[in-house]
């Protein structure tokens, strides 16, 4: 159910309120352009300065648009335990296929504690992907510590942000061949389905919808050349919606596209004049404007 290429949806603004006619019209854009599913309220859908009630309110207007034609993976990641759970049970209720965790930030805990983490999450009932991220979360789960929770039957894949493609056959050999291993690193994506990857939870995804959906799926069928040819048009654009973070890349070349607005919650600001600059080429580069 879950590989190819998932956009990590941004959450629209429009006066420093959630824009829900706009999220509505982004999940049928992305239904149409070929998405492969979506990952709303992570961290490109601004999860750290959404309310509760907003979080819940993203995730059930992304599943009730989407109804059943993709997937939805419901970002649900805290530090806090319980909060987990809230959020993973919360997810279930709305519908969602499956839950996006994150490895807890900031209070570091041991490889033990994440397994007591996850299985937490994993008691919801709901499919879990396990988003693995050390340069945020500071802690990095082990291959042996993935492969203990694999044997969960809700614990069903990762997306490895470490940007390192060892890891994907070192996954593999622990979780076996049907643990759904999916890249949260654009640029790397080529590699990491090389490796033995499914797919990709993509930030350049809100852009470029299309072009990634048929990047992924050239990599999924071995046709590297033409996978090659397709990065040659993305890799700019990837450089360019991480020159700062990256929903501010994606929600302003949004905006170019007539999607929705380039308003970002503080402590996040719009992009410099610089980087603007930078993200029209890269977007004329991949044929996304004239």
């Amino acid at each position: 159910m879950f590989q190819g290429s998932l956009p990590a949806l941004v959450t629209p603004f429009a006066n420093g309120q959630v824009d829900v006619d706009a999220l509505k019209k982004l999940v049928n854009w992305h239904v149409d352009q070929g998405s492969n599913g979506l990952v709303p309220v992570g961290t490109t859908g601004e999860s750290p300065t959404l309310t509760h009630e907003e979080h819940d309110l993203v995730v059930e207007t992304v599943v009730q648009e989407a109804a059943g034609r993709i997937p939805v993976i419901a970002g649900a990641g805290s530090n806090n335990t319980a909060e987990t759970v809230r959020l993973v049970t919360a997810a279930k209720a709305a519908g969602a296929d499956a839950a996006l965790v994150v490895t807890p930030y900031y209070n570091k805990p041991t490889q033990r504690g994440l397994i007591a983490h996850f299985t937490a999450a994993a008691e919801c009932g709901l499919p879990i992907i396990i988003y693995n991220i050390p340069p945020r979360s500071v802690i990095d789960m082990t291959p042996d510590t993935m492969a203990e929770l694999a044997e969960l039957e809700m614990i069903v894949g990762v997306k490895d942000a470490t940007a390192d493609l060892s890891r994907v056959p070192a996954t593999r050999m622990r979780c076996g061949p049907e643990f759904i291993q999916l890249s949260g690193e654009d640029a790397t994506a080529l590699g990491f389905n090389a490796h033995g990857g499914r797919g990709c939870i993509s930030v350049t995804a809100n852009i470029a919808p299309r072009l990634c959906a048929e990047f992924q799926e050239s990599t999924l069928q071995g046709d590297y050349e033409t996978a090659l040819s397709q990065l040659d048009r993305l890799m700019p654009l990837h450089e360019a919606v991480f020159t700062e973070p990256g929903l501010c890349g994606a929600k302003y070349g949004m905006s170019l596209l007539g999607l929705c607005s380039d308003e970002v919650r503080s402590p996040l600001t719009g992009l410099t004049d610089a980087t603007k600059d930078k993200m029209r080429h890269a977007m004329v580069h991949a044929g996304l404007l004239n």
